[in-house]
C-alpha cells in the first residue's frame, strides 16, 4: 500500500492556524485514494537542520516523501533587509552570503531524504501575504534568490517541484502573513496529491517534473 510522508514545517503542520478548519494533512487525506496511507512528520517551527530528526520517525512502509522546508531558515536571514548598504553591489553581496548559508543547510536536508531512495517532491517557499506592499515587493524579490537554491537542487536530482508561490497567491490563502489558511491548504493539498499520484503532472503550472 502506498504511504505518503509529509516533511518540513508549518506549511504542512498548520492545524494551529486554521481556526478550526481543516489543515493540510486532513485535506491531503481526503483527496488521496482510499488505499493510501499518510503520516505527518512535519513540525511547525522546524528548520532544515531538523529534517534528519523528522526522518528518524519514518514509518517502515513509507513509499513517497513530500517536503516543504526552508521558510523558517529564510526568516532568520530576513534581518539583512534592514542593513545599510553603500551600493547595490554591496546589498547583493550581503544577500549572496545569506543564500550560500541557506544552500549548505538545504542541500544537507535534501541529502538526508535522498539517501532513503524514495520518490521525493520538494516545495518552494511562498511569498506570504504582508499588508505593507513595499515590504511585500522587497521580500518577494529576496525570496527568489533563496528559491533559486531549491529549484537548482531539484533540477540536479531530477525531483518534482511544487511551486507554492504560484499556488498561494491571494490574501485568503493565508491565515496570517506566513501561514497557510484552510483555503490555501486546500490548494496545497491538491498539488501534493496531484504529484504523488501522477494525476496533476502536466495539468498545473504550479507543478514541475524534470
Amino acid at each position: 500500500m502506498p504511504h505518503l510522508i509529509l516533511l518540513g514545517d508549518s506549511i504542512f503542520d498548520n492545524v494551529s492556524y486554521t481556526a478550526g478548519g481543516p489543515d493540510v494533512t486532513a485535506q491531503v487525506r481526503r483527496l488521496l485514494p482510499s488505499d493510501w496511507g499518510l503520516s505527518l512528520l512535519a513540525v511547525d517551527g522546524n528548520f532544515t537542520s531538523d529534517v534528519e530528526n523528522q526522518l528518524a520517525g519514518l514509518p517502515a512502509d513509507a513509499t513517497h516523501l513530500v517536503i516543504s522546508i526552508g521558510g523558517n531558515d529564510i526568516l532568520m536571514h530576513a534581518g539583512v533587509l534592514d542593513l545599510l548598504a553603500s551600493t547595490t553591489a554591496h546589498a547583493v553581496g550581503i544577500l549572496a552570503g545569506e543564500k550560500e548559508k541557506f544552500e549548505n543547510a538545504y542541500r544537507a536536508a535534501i541529502g538526508h531524504c535522498l539517501r532513503l531512495e524514495l520518490p521525493l517532491t520538494v516545495c518552494t517557499v511562498y511569498n506570504g501575504s504582508f499588508p505593507e506592499q513595499g515590504y511585500q515587493r522587497i521580500l518577494s524579490t529576496a525570496l527568489a534568490i533563496f528559491n533559486d537554491v531549491i529549484l537548482r537542487v531539484a533540477i540536479e536530482h531530477g525531483l518534482p517541484v511544487i511551486d507554492l508561490r504560484s499556488i498561494c497567491r491571494n490574501p485568503e490563502d493565508y491565515a496570517n502573513p506566513i501561514e497557510p489558511s484552510s483555503i490555501g491548504g486546500d490548494k496545497i493539498a491538491h498539488a501534493i496529491v496531484g504529484v504523488v499520484t501522477g494525476s496533476g503532472i502536466g495539468k498545473s503550472a504550479s507543478i514541475y517534473r524534470q
